[in-house]
């Protein structure tokens, strides 16, 4: 008896624990768009997940993590379109979550991309025409 309580108290924190990145961080992060050395530049931020603009440099936006990179494309009249992209890297968490919570919580957390983040702070230089 006391061997099946031990074991349901096991299988029942490793439920709690999946997808545990998910819960503490969310799927999406805050970023930053600068584009040195000015500033009311247009920015579109694209991955798998979606895209968003940034209306205006300095700005920042929400975007949806991915295992994917993210490509920032910026313009601004009298100087040349840009692109740029930005890795995503794998948070130290997703580690912590296979040991605690097996690979399931880890699956749940690369799948959703709580697993990833991407630089809070992208710059893409803009050069005049």
């Amino acid at each position: 008896m006391k061997k099946l309580i031990m074991t349901i108290a096991l299988v029942s924190s490793v439920s709690l624990l999946s997808g545990c990145a998910s819960i503490v961080d969310g799927t999406s992060q805050k970023v930053a768009v600068q584009t040195p050395p000015v500033n009311g530049a247009q920015c579109v931020l694209e991955n798998n997940k979606g895209k968003w603009i940034v209306n205006g440099t300095p700005g920042s936006v929400t975007v949806h993590r991915s295992e994917q990179a993210m490509a920032v494309t910026c313009q601004k009249r009298g100087y040349l379109k840009d692109v740029k992209t930005f890795e995503s890297r794998t948070k130290p968490m997703l580690a912590g979550n296979i040991i605690f919570g097996g690979l399931i919580g880890g699956a749940i957390d690369a799948g959703d991309g709580a697993a990833y983040r991407y630089p809070a702070l992208m710059q893409v230089p803009l050069k005049r025409n």
